[in-house]
């Protein structure tokens, strides 16, 4: 990693201030007054999000499990009072009851189609894998909910340089088709903390486009 400049600087400060788990939430009666931006981290089961989440806030909160499908509600975090890093729960785990994920689904559909303060989802893809029917079907949510959303890539440690940059141009590919997607996605690895700045510059900068409004 290169000489931060003065922007990342105040974005790193950020990630490194109070990180709470606030509310687990598995219906959206209890859903949290809307007071602040919240920002949606969701992919399929083990694509290695609460570590992802856990590197990105400096702190092991998020629950991490070699057990897929874990997480089971809306985890609500709240990062210095200035927004909730919300973990959703993991999707295309088949040995999770239909039953289980049809509540997920639905709970999922309604969180994204009624919260105006979710500004941005951050959808999590395995770089070893290409995308799969149920990330493509996650994306078509997301766009049939209107809900700005960016692709990002774990453990890319994993892969050599030649399969990353093919990987980057398979899935760019897919992107383009998605009405809600941002075009450029973020490449990270939570082992070696690589694009982690890269998301918390992201992040930070939604958040002063809402202060400044």
């Amino acid at each position: 990693m290169g000489k931060l400049n003065a922007f990342e600087k105040e974005a790193q400060k950020l990630f490194r201030q109070e990180c709470e788990f606030r509310f687990g939430v598995d219906n959206l009666e209890r859903l949290p007054p809307m007071s602040m931006p919240e920002f949606g981290f969701i992919g399929r089961s083990n694509v290695g999000k609460s570590s992802l989440i856990n590197a990105l806030l400096n702190r092991g909160i998020a629950r991490t499990s070699n057990t897929p499908g874990r997480t089971q509600q809306l985890n609500f975090f709240e990062l210095a009072n200035a927004c909730y890093i919300v973990d959703m729960p993991g999707y295309g785990y088949a040995k999770v009851s239909k039953t289980k994920v049809a509540a997920w689904n639905d709970l999922m559909k309604d969180y994204l189609l009624g919260r105006s303060v979710l500004k941005h989802v951050f959808l999590l893809l395995d770089s070893r894998h290409d995308i799969k029917p149920s990330d493509d079907e996650m994306m078509t949510m997301l766009d049939d909910s209107a809900v700005p959303y960016q692709v990002v890539l774990t453990k890319v440690d994993k892969l050599k340089p030649t399969e990353l940059k093919q990987r980057i141009e398979d899935i760019q590919k897919v992107i383009q088709r998605h009405v809600a997607a941002y075009p450029e996605m973020i490449v990270t690895s939570s082992v070696d903390k690589e694009g982690l700045v890269d998301l918390q510059c992201r992040i930070y900068s939604l958040i002063a486009e809402e202060r400044n409004g």
